[in-house]
This record gives structure tokens, C-alpha cells and sequence, in this order.
């Protein structure tokens, strides 16, 4: 019984020596270093717009890569156009700046093996913030940054990951383009009205059958990305004309449907004016809402968000 026993804690405490035996450093990694000083006086001077100060921390062989590109051979970009860079990114965009993520600090690294030349690699990883200038559009993205920093403390090579969509959307903001077709009449806005109006009759049943059955409902006043399921909405609603008498619910205006390009959206825009009295007291009421509505390809409401005011719910 002992033998059949130690064989298995041999077995092991063999293979966690092999484990640590296969363990070798190469090199130091440093969170305080001349290195890392130069990488984050060059990110201040281009943040300021420096591009003199900028190209002064670089070596003369600088090279900036995109580290996402799809590009199998990059030629990168040099010295002058990193440096000028400087002055475009602040001439692009308001409230500019790079600051460390939080949480984050910058490593430098001495690598021992295949480092002849004494180079030292600096990782950073930092948020980038703006507001492009002409489109609108914010830019409140993570960047990580790789640099290869000589000998003579200048930073010869930078490789930046960041992602790429803010600016793909602000080169086709740029332009004008449509995303589909707005209707003032359609079907499924037949539905919308078909649904409230039952709602005007206490008519839960038929008002629910217009929606799907994992439908989605929310208000204005829960948490983004609250909802409440079909059954939810059902006691939600119920408790509304408990406590409320529906005089009348009229339209204002006309609902639009929109039938969007880009993900095959299907929204149907609405607003009302609700004719309420309030049963404890009396009191009537009147409470403008807008309704905004998502369909499926059959023409059930998938999704149901209503924007109202609750202090005229409860207003004395």
C-alpha cells in the first residue's frame, strides 16, 4: 500500500521539477528607466502639437507600423511624417489627449539573448480621447504601444494597436449617404397603432399578441440594458390601469417607419398624448409619450422602449 502510494506524489513532485527546470530569464524588466522616460516625453510633446520636440526624441531611422493591419509587408512611415502627425491629430480633433489606462504603467525591457545593439523595448498601454472636429464623431479608445528604444536613448521603432472602426467612421462621416427608407404608412405601423389602441381598451391580450414572445420591453427610467420580458410587461401594464382610467390615447402627428440598410433594422417611431384620471384621487391627467419600437421580418414587435415623464404620473 505505501509503494502504491508514493509512486504517484514521485510522479509528481518529478514532473513540477521538470516544470521549473524548463524556467530561464532573459533579461530585466523595468518599471522605472530612462527609456520610459524619452517614450512618455514624446507622447506629451505630441499631444501638445510639438512636432519639433516630437522628432526630437526619435532617431533618424524612425519607423511607425500599424500593428493591425492586414498588410503582409508595411513600409511604415518615417520620421517626418510621425512628427507631423502631431500637428494634424491636434488640428483633427477637440479635447485631445493620451493618458495612461488606469490601473496601467509602462514596462521597460533589457532583453540578454540576440540584443547586440542594446536596444530596450517599451510597452504602453494608454486611452486615447477626442472629439473629431468635423464630424462629431468621439474617439475613447484603449491603444497599446510597442517601442524599440537604441542605444542613445531614441526611439527607433513604434508599433501601434489600436482599433480601427472610430476611424472608419470618421472617414465615412465625411461623405452623405442613406440607410434605408422612411414610410408614413406600412404595416407595421398598423400594428403599432392596432397595439396601443387595444392598450386603450384594457385589452392585454390582444396588445400583447402584436409582439414576439421574447420580446423586450423598457422605460426611460430603468437602468440601460434593463428590460422586462412578455410576462413582465404584462403585470407592469396591469398595474398602470389599476391605477389609472385611459380617457383617451391620441396621436400626435403620424408614426414613422424606418426600414434601415445597415443591419436590416425595422423601427417604428410613435408619439402620443395619454388622457388619464388617476382613480385614487381623480385627478386627471395628461402625459405625452414617444414610443420607439423594433420588428422582425414577420412583423412582430421585438423590442418596445417608451420615453415618458413619471413626475406628471404623479404630480398632485
Amino acid at each position: 500500500m505505501k509503494t502504491k502510494t508514493l509512486l504517484p506524489i514521485l510522479a509528481f513532485l518529478l514532473s513540477i521539477t521538470s516544470i521549473y527546470a524548463q524556467k530561464k530569464s532573459n533579461g530585466t524588466v523595468y518599471i522605472d528607466h530612462p527609456a520610459i522616460v524619452t517614450v512618455e516625453a514624446m507622447t506629451k510633446a505630441f499631444v501638445a502639437g510639438d512636432s519639433t520636440k516630437v522628432a526630437s526624441y526619435l532617431a533618424d531611422d524612425f519607423k511607425v507600423y500599424n500593428g493591425v493591419s492586414t498588410a503582409t509587408k508595411q513600409k511604415g512611415r518615417d520620421k517626418a511624417s510621425f512628427a507631423g502627425g502631431a500637428i494634424g491629430w491636434n488640428k483633427a480633433l477637440d479635447y485631445f489627449s493620451i493618458v495612461r489606462t488606469k490601473g496601467a504603467y509602462p514596462d521597460a525591457i533589457e532583453y540578454k539573448k540576440d540584443n547586440d545593439k542594446n536596444e530596450v523595448w517599451v510597452q504602453t498601454w494608454e486611452d486615447i480621447k477626442g472629439v473629431h472636429k468635423k464630424t462629431g464623431v468621439k474617439v475613447n479608445m484603449p491603444m497599446h504601444r510597442l517601442y524599440v528604444v537604441n542605444k542613445d536613448n531614441k526611439i527607433q521603432t513604434l508599433i501601434n494597436y489600436t482599433n480601427q472602426s472610430v476611424f472608419d467612421e470618421i472617414g465615412a462621416s465625411y461623405g452623405n449617404r442613406t440607410n434605408g427608407t422612411i414610410y408614413n404608412h406600412h404595416d407595421n405601423i398598423n400594428t403599432v397603432r392596432n397595439a396601443f389602441y387595444a392598450f386603450e381598451q384594457s385589452d392585454l391580450d390582444k396588445c400583447l399578441s402584436y409582439f414576439s414572445d421574447d420580446a423586450t420591453f423598457s422605460t426611460i427610467h430603468q437602468k440601460f440594458g434593463e428590460s422586462d420580458n412578455k410576462t413582465e410587461a404584462r403585470a407592469r401594464w396591469q398595474g398602470f390601469l389599476d391605477n389609472f382610467e385611459i380617457v383617451s390615447l391620441d396621436m400626435i402627428g403620424y408614426p414613422d417607419y424606418l426600414e434601415y440598410e445597415m443591419s436590416n433594422g425595422r423601427e417604428v417611431l410613435s408619439w402620443w398624448n395619454y388622457h388619464l384620471i388617476r382613480k385614487s384621487d381623480k385627478k386627471e391627467l395628461e402625459l405625452p409619450l414617444h414610443a420607439s419600437s423594433s420588428f422582425d421580418k414577420d412583423g412582430k414587435i421585438t423590442s418596445h422602449m417608451i420615453y415618458y415623464s413619471q413626475s406628471l404620473l404623479d404630480a398632485k
